[in-house]
C-alpha cells in the first residue's frame, strides 16, 4: 500500500491509497473467522424477532385484569408496535450516519447497549406510558443494529458467499421469533408463573441473551473497507494479514495472490448532501428498487404478523396462552425460507431470485386471502397457508436488506440502508399495525381479508419492479457493483 498527501485534497481527506484490500477479502476460503464475524453480528436479529414475537403474543395477557399494566391487546399491537417501529426508524438514521463517520464496530456495540437497557425498563413498566417510551427505544436500537450489522456483514464476508450468507443472518429473526413464540407458552403459563411476572420475565431473558451477544461481539473486528478510505490504512492492511495468516494456518496452503487492487482518496466523514446525490442523482432505479423492496415487504411483515395472534384469538377461539405455538409452526417457515433458498442468490441470481420470492408470496398470500373469506380455514390450516407463504416472503424480505447494502458506494452503505430501512418501514411499518389492529379487532372477516390483499398487493407490486430494475450482484466485489466516491482514476 502507498500513501501520499495530495496538494488538492479537500479539509476531510487525509491523502491517497492504493490497496487490495477488498480483493483480498473477496478471495477468502470460508474458515472459523467468518463464522465467528456471523455468530458475533448475526445473532441480534434472533433479539429482533424475540421483542416482536414475544410482544405480539403477550398483547392478550397485558389486556387481562391482574397483569401489572392498564393497556389493552390494541394499544400493544398497535400503539405500542408503531412506537417500536418508528423508534427503529429514527435509530437506524441517527446510528445509521454515525457508522459511516465513526466506523461499524464502535456503533454495533453502542447500538446493542441501547437495546438492552431498553429492554430492561420495559421489563419494569408499571404504566402505559412507560411501556410506550421504552418500547420506542428499544427498537431506537434495533434500528441502529440494522444500519451497523448489515454494512459490516457485507464489507467483511466474501462475495461468492455474501448473497446467503447476508439472507440467512437476516432469516436468524425467525429463529428468535420461535424462541419469543415458545417462551410465551411458559411464560404465560398461569401455573407456572402470575399473571404480573411472566410478560416481565419475557423481557429479562432478551437481556440476559443480548448480554451474551454482546461478549461475542467483543472479538468482531472493524470493517478494513472502511479503515483504508477513512485514514485508518495501515490499520487495515494489518488486520487482513492477521486474518490471512489465521486462514493459511487453519487450511494449510498458502492463498492465491489478489488480482487487483484500488486507489482511494481517503476521507474522514462524506457529508449528507453527498449521500442524498449519489443515490438519488447517480442510482435512481437502485433507489427504485430499495424503495419497493422495503415497502413491501415492511407492509407484510409488520402489518401482519404484528396481529397474527390477535386473528387467532378473534376468528378461532384460540387462548391466548396457545397463540405461541401457531407462531412457531409460521417463524419455523419463515427461517427455512433464507436457509434453503439463500444459496439460489449466488447462484441462480439476485434479479430471478429477488423478483420471485417477492411475486410467489404474494400470490399465495392473494389465495389465503379467499380462503379465509370463504371460510374454508380453521387455526390449523391458517397457520400452514402462512407458513408457505412465508417461507418465500422471509427470503424476498431478507434479499431486500442484501440490496442497498450491496448496490451503494461503500461511503454511503451504512445511511443508505438506514434511509431505505426508515422509509419503507415507516410507510408500511407504522401504519400497518395502526390500521391491522383495527382491522383484527372489528372481528369482520372481510376487513382482515383487506389487510391480507394490501400486503399480497404490495409484495406483488415490488416483485415486478424487481424484474425490470435489480441489480445482477451475485458473486461480484463490492467495489465492482458500485465504484467508491473515493476511488481515484489511475
Amino acid at each position: 500500500m502507498s500513501a501520499s498527501a495530495t496538494p488538492g485534497d479537500v479539509p476531510a481527506a487525509t491523502g491517497t491509497v492504493t490497496t487490495a484490500v477488498p480483493a483480498r477479502l473477496d478471495r477468502l476460503p470460508w474458515s472459523r473467522w467468518h463464522w465467528m464475524i456471523v455468530i458475533g453480528l448475526g445473532t441480534v436479529w434472533i433479539l429482533d424477532g424475540l421483542e416482536v414475537t414475544t410482544v405480539g403474543n403477550i398483547a392478550g395477557r397485558l389486556s387481562e385484569e391482574g397483569s401489572g399494566l392498564a393497556i389493552t391487546s390494541a394499544q400493544v399491537t398497535g400503539i405500542a408496535a408503531a412506537l417500536y417501529v418508528a423508534g427503529a426508524c429514527a435509530g437506524a438514521l441517527f446510528f445509521g450516519w454515525l457508522t459511516d463517520r465513526y466506523g461499524r464496530r464502535k456503533l454495533f456495540m453502542i447500538t446493542l447497549a441501547v437495546y438492552l437497557v431498553a429492554t430492561a425498563l420495559t421489563a419494569l413498566s408499571f404504566s402505559p406510558w412507560w411501556f410506550f417510551v421504552f418500547r420506542f427505544f428499544t427498537g431506537f436500537g434495533i434500528g441502529g443494529e440494522y444500519a451497523a450489522i448489515n454494512s459490516a456483514i457485507d464489507e467483511l464476508i466474501p462475495s461468492k458467499y455474501r448473497g446467503r450468507v447476508d439472507l440467512i443472518i437476516n432469516g436468524s429473526y425467525w429463529l428468535g421469533a420461535i424462541g419469543g413464540a415458545l417462551l410465551s407458552v411458559v411464560m404465560l403459563n398461569t401455573d407456572i408463573f402470575p399473571k404480573d411476572l411472566g410478560w416481565r420475565l419475557t423481557f429479562a431473558l432478551g437481556v440476559v441473551l443480548g448480554l451474551v451477544i454482546l461478549l461475542v461481539r467483543r472479538h468482531v473486528p472493524e470493517s478494513p473497507r472502511w479503515q483504508f478510505i477513512h485514514g485508518q490504512g495501515e490499520e487495515a492492511e494489518a488486520l487482513v494479514t492477521s486474518v490471512e495468516r489465521e486462514i493459511e494456518q487453519e487450511k494449510g496452503e498458502p492463498l492465491p495472490a489478489p488480482d487487483r487492487e484500488i486507489t482511494i482518496q481517503q476521507r474522514k466523514s462524506i457529508g449528507f448532501g453527498l449521500i442524498a446525490k449519489t443515490v438519488f442523482g447517480h442510482y435512481p432505479k437502485r433507489a427504485t428498487l430499495g424503495l419497493a423492496l422495503f415497502i413491501g415487504q415492511a407492509f407484510l411483515y409488520n402489518a401482519i404478523t404484528f396481529g397474527f395472534g390477535a386473528i387467532l384469538t378473534t376468528f378461532f377461539d384460540v387462548p391466548t396462552g396457545k397463540t405461541g405455538y401457531y407462531f412457531a409452526v409460521i417463524a419455523a417457515g419463515n427461517f427455512l425460507g433464507p436457509l434453503l433458498l439463500g444459496k439460489l442468490f449466488d447462484t441462480v441470481g439476485r434479479r430471478i431470485m429477488i423478483s420471485s420470492t417477492y411475486l410467489l408470496s404474494g400470490i399465495l398470500l392473494f389465495g389465503t386471502a379467499w380462503l379465509f373469506d370463504q371460510g374454508s380455514l380453521d387455526a390449523v390450516s391458517m397457520t400452514a397457508c402462512w407458513c408457505v407463504v412465508l417461507f418465500f416472503a422471509s427470503a424476498g424480505a431478507s434479499s431486500a436488506y442484501l440490496t442497498v447494502s450491496e448496490v451503494f458506494p461503500m461511503e454511503t452503505r451504512a445511511m443508505a440502508i438506514a434511509f431505505f430501512y426508515a422509509i419503507g418501514t415507516a410507510a408500511g411499518g407504522i401504519s400497518g399495525p395502526l390500521v391491522f389492529a383495527d382491522l383484527t379487532e372489528s372481528g369482520v372477516v372481510g376487513d382482515t381479508v383487506l389487510a391480507f390483499q394490501i400486503g399480497a398487493g404490495l409484495m406483488c407490486a415490488a416483485g415486478l419492479v424487481a424484474v425490470f430494475l435489480a441489480v445482477n450482484a451475485e458473486r461480484r466485489s463490492l467495489e465492482d457493483i458500485a465504484t467508491p466516491l473515493s476511488a481515484v482514476e489511475k
